[in-house]
């Protein structure tokens, strides 16, 4: 829940690195910093919040250089703590680095224990600093170290790095989670997303490879690979929820995704009759524009939401997520009274946003409430970079559906089928864990209480 930027030979690096963050700060808001490398020197700046309260045009300036690498973080290893906050810097014998990560790493209290017995002293509690250790550990040139580091870890990464001379840019062998290469005139650009290669007016290239490592320096490109391939375990979460509408995704756009979504759950959901369609803004937006489509149901705005109020989901206590929901979205009356609505929603996580939702939607005179749901229940914690909850917290882990139902307070509620979810995807080669409990990668029972468990 991570968004990673950077960008090579390029004048205005940190200028450009500083307004992607904009364009990926849905994926993390507890903090955004920066690094970046002007003849050999490497400057960083981090900070907690968002990147317009981190960076101001001064401190922006006094990271002038000609490459650079950006990260906005929202913790799912370590607490939210300015220790924690990326990109991490080190001195290593391989010269000074810069780190950001996206995902988690399955591996890494058995890392860090190992390499705590060999003198190693960590001053983060992310597992994003198990790699700038193995490589400060590993023998070789820095090529060959990071190749044998990335050998030692398993889980989630999606990597920028940064040396004095070069930019790196890593995907893990399954692919879990999303990074492409773009140019921008001589310069190429590596991001999370295409959306913020799109907002610098840079042209994409094509993904970075799962299992791959891309060294660029000076324009020029070298690929390597980490190890063979695995089947492909890409989040399908990312294209549900997570990533912007704008983007395109494990090859496929975002919002068209959703739209199938939403064109399937009418189908599945074809012998509900009702008034009106109307999204959860804003990621349920797509779907209720599919679901009305196909169902030939009127598509309603029910809900404004607050463009001045973070998402709820990503909340790091239940306490703010509960006020946030009532700051963030309003019903619109006129729209409602009397009416028998279908709402459109990507997941129920906890159940209590929906429960909030459905209330004030009562509240503002809706005469029936039928939920429909473009994901199956969520039944298993996520530890491949999602910050889902333990199991235990899940809704649907514990109650069956009429359960939810009544908890949530809806006529009816409706999950979309898995099949029909992977379909709309693009068919196989997802990582559907949360969904199914069938973990790609066997994740040690360290995981569960290394989870934002070390101090």
């Amino acid at each position: 829940m991570c968004g990673i930027f950077g960008i090579e030979n390029h004048p205005d690096a940190a200028h450009l690195t500083y307004l992607s963050l904009f364009a990926l700060q849905h994926r993390g808001q507890e903090s955004a910093g920066i690094a970046s490398v002007l003849n050999g020197q490497m400057n960083s700046h981090t900070g907690m919040g968002i990147a317009a309260e981190v960076f101001s045009e001064k401190r922006i300036e006094k990271l002038s250089g000609t490459s650079a690498i950006g990260h906005v973080r929202y913790s799912t290893t370590g607490s939210s703590h300015i220790k924690n906050a990326q990109p991490l810097v080190s001195k290593t014998r391989h010269g000074v680095l810069a780190l950001g990560h996206n995902g988690n790493l399955t591996n890494a209290s058995e890392i860090r224990k190992n390499l705590e017995a060999r003198g190693a002293i960590f001053h983060s509690s992310t597992d994003s600093e198990s790699i700038l250790h193995l490589l400060a550990h590993s023998s070789g040139d820095f090529d060959e170290a990071l190749l044998e580091a990335l050998k030692k870890v398993e889980g989630a990464y999606s990597l920028v790095i940064l040396t004095r001379d070069q930019m790196i840019a890593c995907r893990d062998p399954y692919g879990f989670r999303p990074l492409v290469l773009g140019k921008l005139g001589d310069s190429y650009v590596v991001s999370s997303e295409t959306t913020a290669l799109s907002l610098i007016k840079a042209s994409y290239i094509r993904e970075i490879e799962p299992g791959e490592i891309l060294f660029i320096r000076q324009g020029k490109l070298k690929s390597v690979k980490i190890s063979p391939r695995p089947n492909f375990s890409r989040c399908v979460f990312e294209l549900v929820y997570f990533s912007r509408p704008d983007s395109v995704v494990f090859g496929k756009s975002v919002q068209a995704v959703r739209q199938e979504l939403g064109r399937f759950l009418a189908l599945e959901m074809k012998e509900v009759k009702a008034d009106l369609v109307m999204p959860v803004p804003d990621s349920g937006v797509p779907a209720a524009l599919g679901f009305s489509r196909e169902s030939k149901i009127p598509f309603e705005v029910g809900l404004v939401r607050s463009h001045y109020i973070s998402r709820t989901f990503i909340r790091p206590s239940q306490a703010l997520r509960e006020v946030a929901v009532d700051l963030k979205l309003s019903p619109v009356s006129e729209a409602l009274k009397g009416k028998k609505v279908i709402l459109i929603d990507d997941s129920i996580v906890r159940g209590t946003t929906s429960r909030k939702i459905a209330r004030s939607l009562r509240e503002a005179g809706a005469r029936e409430i039928h939920m429909g749901i473009t994901s199956p229940p969520i039944v298993s914690a996520c530890y491949y970079g999602i910050d889902t909850p333990k199991s235990e917290a899940l809704i649907a882990n514990q109650r069956e559906l009429d359960e939810i139902r009544d908890f949530i307070g809806v006529d009816s509620l409706h999950y979309l089928s898995l099949e029909a979810m992977l379909k709309a995807a693009g068919g196989t080669g997802f990582c559907d864990a949360c969904f199914t409990k069938k973990y790609p990668i066997k994740t040690p029972d360290e995981v569960l209480n290394f989870q934002k468990a070390v101090p």
